[in-house]
């Protein structure tokens, strides 16, 4: 596995090595002790979701607050997604930036979420599917979100406007100026 980290050193994109043939591949996806080692401390990944979306269906930006705030490790098992995360730590200096990857089922790309940063994506495919581990259970009292078009970030999702899909949840995510933020220098892992 090679694992780099983006323009937000906090994002880290994994890439396993795959190994194929005429009879199809085999790829590791996960190995915590390579993952722990690189970043330095454990994770504890404790549950695994999955979502199936059309094209231009856009899931985020969705965070959740200490004590429940979640890392994730995602990634696209059939189809591809334009895959965002936005540092959402007052005080950080890459603080209201944003990393954007693009996941497919051809190119096996992971992105490593942290604690403290809003996570989204859209999806460029139609039938795509979408899985991710996180490192805490979902807490609905915690659970938060950012406006997807906040233009203080300026995501540059890909897709038309017009051809965007969203849920009634998040096209009522407030902007990043009014919502539930971390702090830098808050301890997000123990």
């Amino acid at each position: 596995m090679q694992f780099t980290r983006t323009k937000i050193e906090d994002v880290i994109i994994i890439q396993p090595q795959v190994h194929g043939d005429d009879r199809g591949y085999f790829v590791e996806t996960f190995r915590e002790d390579k993952l722990e080692e690189f970043l330095g401390f454990k994770v504890g990944f404790c549950q695994d979701n999955e979502s199936k979306s059309s094209r231009g269906v856009i899931r985020g930006l969705h965070y959740q607050l200490a004590p429940f705030a979640q890392t994730k490790l995602v990634r696209v098992i059939q189809g591809s997604v334009l895959d965002v995360a936005v540092d959402i730590r007052e005080g950080s200096p890459s603080f209201g930036q944003y990393v954007s990857v693009e996941l497919s089922a051809e190119n096996k790309k992971q992105l490593f979420v942290p604690r403290g940063f809003a996570h989204g994506f859209v999806v460029l495919e139609d039938d795509t599917i979408f899985a991710y581990k996180v490192d805490n259970y979902y807490s609905p009292e915690n659970d938060r979100g950012i406006a997807f078009d906040d233009s203080a970030i300026a995501i540059d999702w890909s897709i038309p406007r017009d051809a965007l899909k969203l849920s009634e949840k998040d096209t009522k995510q407030p902007l990043l100026k009014d919502a539930d933020l971390f702090n830098f220098e808050d301890k997000l892992y123990v």
